[in-house]
């Protein structure tokens, strides 16, 4: 199985006839994923690689059955692009944008949680389910199908985790981005709790980075309440104090934030912090031999 997303997933592209939004709408074709539709206002009635352009998101649902979209749309119009998706009904929205003022994310993000919508990101690569669909910019080549989930706040990390996942022989379930800004639809715990749901996931990774409280969160969640193996890794061990880095989201305040916090927080909740990203795909063989032997019997 996976979460979110699979091959019955219907998608709409927000924004398909923009440059990034032609592009991957084209990978994600590829990759098998069933778009049924884009949308463009005032450019309805055209075509980009096939799928038809609609005026609006209502159209692709009432004429499609679109229950899902991916959002390539500049900063100032995402956050009417995320809302008239919500309008719509779709129930899953990926917002690939980054750069949205954070304010308009604080009214944004709340009118989507207060209609049950699922928002992944802003500035996120997306999610995808191996062998089923993906919705986002992740390459699909690197991915293999299987029972481990992955959650990150790090697009370019995901890539190299699951490098490492796939050559280990350990395929992944889902792997989803939930976004590198301040304010985001999901969390470590919204997803551990669909991931603790899902049957076919063995074991979950989470790739942390410095800022906010996410992490430290996610490890007594995943005490408490998670009964599948889990490990993690945390960016920015190196960074100098004092220094926002990387992403909007990745701020120090407060004292709070730090790398060594999370990998204290998580390490002494007993989850397996590995420090060296070069042995992730080494010692989940360990953390998930279980999940390994299962699908080597499959």
């Amino acid at each position: 199985m996976s979460i979110l997303i699979d091959e019955n997933t219907k998608v709409v592209v927000q924004g398909i006839t923009g440059r990034e939004g032609t592009f991957h709408s084209r990978q994600m074709l590829a990759y098998g994923t069933n778009i049924v539709a884009g949308v463009t206002p005032g450019k309805g009635g055209r075509k980009v690689e096939g799928i038809p352009v609609l005026n609006g998101v209502k159209d692709a649902v009432d004429i499609y059955g679109a229950n899902a979209s991916c959002i390539f749309v500049p900063p100032p119009f995402a956050p009417d692009a995320m809302l008239e998706a919500t309008d719509a009904g779709l129930d899953v929205i990926v917002c690939i944008t980054e750069g949205i003022p954070t304010l308009d994310m604080i009214r944004t993000a709340h009118f989507i949680r207060k209609r049950g919508a699922v928002l992944i990101g802003p500035n996120t690569p997306g999610i995808i389910s191996p062998g089923k669909t993906k919705v986002g910019i992740m390459p699909g080549h690197i991915h293999k199908q299987g029972g481990i989930g992955v959650i990150s706040r790090s697009g370019t990390l995901t890539y190299e985790v699951v490098d490492q996942l796939t050559r280990a022989g350990l395929g992944q379930s889902t792997c989803v981005g939930i976004g590198g800004d301040q304010i985001v639809g999901t969390s470590f715990i919204d997803h551990l709790r669909w991931f603790k749901e899902d049957r076919e996931t063995n074991g979950v990774v989470l790739i942390g980075e410095i800022g906010g409280t996410a992490e430290e969160e996610a490890a007594e969640y995943i005490e408490e309440k998670f009964n599948k193996p889990a490990m993690a890794f945390i960016a920015g061990q190196t960074a100098p104090p004092g220094r926002r880095m990387g992403h909007a989201g990745a701020i120090i305040s407060g004292g709070k934030g730090k790398a060594e916090d999370k990998i204290n927080a998580l390490k002494s909740h007993g989850i397996t912090v590995v420090l060296n990203l070069g042995q992730l795909g080494k010692t989940a063989l360990q953390v998930f031999k279980d999940s390994r032997e299962s699908l080597v019997r499959n």
